[in-house]
């Protein structure tokens, strides 16, 4: 199966080249941390050789923000240990390299055995962590033939990949085998991950680390915002946070209409990817709307009546605090949506498009508790004017919204205490370190 499987992913690779190359060259895509993904090593992780070390996967921002408490737990609990984080995308490497040190971070290697290989010589892990649904046959086999233990915690199989994935059910049993333990989301999620081919008595319900996001630290342009949004002179305020192309239109659209009747509101939009930065400013550009870009930004005027365009990579959520209503994309065309739980730990009301079905089941939480609102295109505006023109229901939403949030944590805890078992650390030895 191995030896199928590899010659299928050399084949995908060589016939994917030519778009690689051309994404490489139109927005720079996959160029950085190219050696490191064919198998190169850096120096930067070669130097703590022979340290106890564990290896966490995750793949782009939210997984990073997700394993956050999960990795700070992990110093805490194991001086002397080393903990270093691997991601796919830049976006993810850019903010892990800012929470954890770009010493320890590094690009996923290729599913390619030669690729594999050198990380789990250099690194020598005692344990693996994969976060969601990283399912890597040659990265899972060859860490269990290494000896390293393996947990995939804060897992979920999406409605969109359960399909995909019963079609190759009996060659996921044999790649989940590898796992020592799966940490799911949910009991849907527990009860997907038995179908595709997880041995049942490995699959245990952790909770979802989403859940427990860091609130942002001493993030620079909070402080500014601070001192430049002056409240009597700009607001309402509406945060448009990880939007996509297809949203940033119709979202110009909403805002038109706001500041009809408020001519002092402000929207701060934050597009979700890098590559999306220049087409919106051209949309800003032609709309004829005041607008200010974050890049360009002296810390001073913000633009009252106009729009911020936040061009940057981990500020959105230190600026969900300063917001009336946050409007999560990623939503508002077919998706699947983004994390609302930046914004809901500030207590903001919160507003999702249809499309949710990558958070599934945060969004059920939050509606069962009223604490959000689905909108449409043709609903979007005027669910914002009715939010505006009635304060104190807009800040119960988000009061509601918070409340979940606070209710649904203890996530990282159960994920913590499973990799401890894994690694053989008497419970507590661990609790002593702790204190």
């Amino acid at each position: 199966m191995y030896f199928a499987y590899n010659v299928l992913l050399a084949q995908a690779l060589i016939l994917s080249a030519p778009w690689w190359v051309l994404e490489m060259l139109r927005h720079g895509k996959y160029r950085a941390g190219l050696g490191e993904r064919l198998g190169s090593v850096p120096a930067r992780l070669r130097g703590a050789k022979g340290q106890a070390t564990i290896w966490i996967h995750a793949v782009s921002v939210g997984e990073v923000l997700a394993m956050s408490r999960v990795v700070e737990e992990l110093k805490t609990r194991l001086p002397g240990w080393r903990v270093v984080v691997s991601t796919t995308t830049d976006s993810g490497q850019r903010l892990a390299r800012e929470r954890f040190g770009e010493k320890n971070v590094f690009y996923l290697p290729l599913d390619f055995t030669f690729a594999v290989k050198a990380y789990l010589g250099a690194l020598q892990p005692h344990l693996l962590v994969l976060a969601e649904s990283e399912f890597w046959p040659n990265l899972l086999r060859l860490a269990r033939t290494t000896g390293v233990r393996v947990a995939v915690v804060n897992a979920r199989v999406s409605d969109r990949s359960l399909p995909r994935y019963r079609r190759f059910r009996s060659l996921l049993r044999r790649v989940m085998r590898s796992v020592d333990v799966f940490l799911a989301q949910s009991k849907l999620d527990a009860q997907r991950l038995v179908e595709i081919g997880a041995p049942a008595e490995r699959v245990l319900v952790g909770g979802n680390l989403k859940f427990e996001v860091k609130p942002p630290g001493n993030v620079q342009i909070a402080e500014d915002f601070a001192v430049a949004l002056v409240r009597d002179a700009i607001g309402p305020v509406i945060a448009a946070g990880s939007t996509l192309e297809g949203e940033e239109q119709m979202l110009l659209e909403c805002f038109r209409q706001v500041r009809d009747q408020h001519p002092s509101a402000m929207m701060v939009l934050a597009p979700r990817h890098p590559e999306r930065f220049v087409p919106a400013a051209a949309l800003l550009e032609s709309s004829q709307l005041r607008w200010e870009r974050r890049s360009a930004w002296d810390g001073r005027q913000l633009p009252a009546g106009g729009v911020f365009l936040l061009d940057s990579i981990g500020e959105l959520a230190a600026l969900y605090q300063f917001a009336d209503i946050a409007i999560v994309g990623g939503s508002l065309v077919p998706k699947g949506g983004h994390n609302v739980l930046e914004a809901a730990q500030f207590g903001v009301a919160i507003l999702v498009g249809p499309h949710t079905e990558n958070f599934r089941d945060i969004i059920r939480i939050f509606q069962q508790s009223q604490a959000l609102r689905v909108v449409a295109r043709k609903t979007l505006a005027a669910t914002v004017l009715e939010l505006l023109a009635n304060p104190e229901p807009c800040k119960q939403l988000g009061q509601r919204a918070l409340e979940v949030l606070r209710t649904e944590q203890g996530a990282t805890s159960r994920t913590v205490e499973a990799l401890m078992s894994l690694l053989g650390v008497p419970p507590n030895l661990h609790m002593e370190t702790r204190a």
